[in-house]
């Protein structure tokens, strides 16, 4: 395993960066066999502390939890309960999916890293086409696996990792879905039709 401790804002003492590593450690140990890299970030903000967690573990999975209290400590402890629980519920349905003999397929698909606006260093005719609109500048390109899944299972993926956005591939009509936390805390979910033909009638 590796953990990466950092802080932001603020220098981490030794005493708090053994409390997390050793938290994080016992939990990984009993729900990920140990085997896992991750990074946490304890940042200082005005009225607080905000402690972010995110492990990577040897599943291919990536779970994310985070917390705000008034104590580093108190911010440290609550975000690695909400991570424990995450590793708790993913090793559960590791262990139901092992005894249903189900294994979640994978679709490869291209995935892109475009170029922020803000973040170009040229100037504003190169970055435009000749009608003024802005023309994206893709700087890198990869492979993204996509899990064929039910909205419920993409749901509880949702839930289990932390992360903000799943987007797989739906079990039933194979198109593109997309399930993603709503500010008000429920969950959306986004079903495009199939696409129309083109071509001439």
């Amino acid at each position: 395993m590796a953990l990466r401790i950092s802080g932001k804002n603020l220098d981490i003492g030794e005493a708090l960066r053994e409390r997390i590593a050793a938290r994080v450690g016992d939990a990984a140990g009993r729900y990920a066999d140990g085997r896992y890299t991750g990074h946490v970030t304890v940042d200082k903000e005005a009225h607080g502390f905000r402690a972010v967690y995110a492990l990577h573990l040897a599943s291919g999975t990536t779970l994310q939890a985070e917390a705000f209290a008034a104590d580093a400590y108190a911010a440290c402890d609550l975000a690695a309960e909400r991570i424990e629980k995450r590793l708790r519920r993913h090793a559960r349905r590791l262990k139901d999916r092992s005894a249903g003999n189900g294994q979640a397929v994978s679709v490869e698909a291209r995935s892109y890293v475009i170029e922020s606006p803000l973040d170009s260093d040229s100037d504003d005719e190169a970055d435009t086409a000749p009608t003024g609109a802005f023309e994206p500048v893709i700087i890198a390109e990869q492979t993204t696996n996509l899990k064929r899944m039910t909205v419920a299972d993409a749901v509880m993926e949702l839930d289990v990792t932390g992360a903000r956005t799943i987007v797989f591939h739906h079990a039933v009509h194979g198109r593109v879905n997309v399930v993603y936390r709503r500010a008000d805390g429920h969950v959306g979910w986004v079903d495009p039709p199939e696409a129309a033909p083109t071509g001439p009638t």
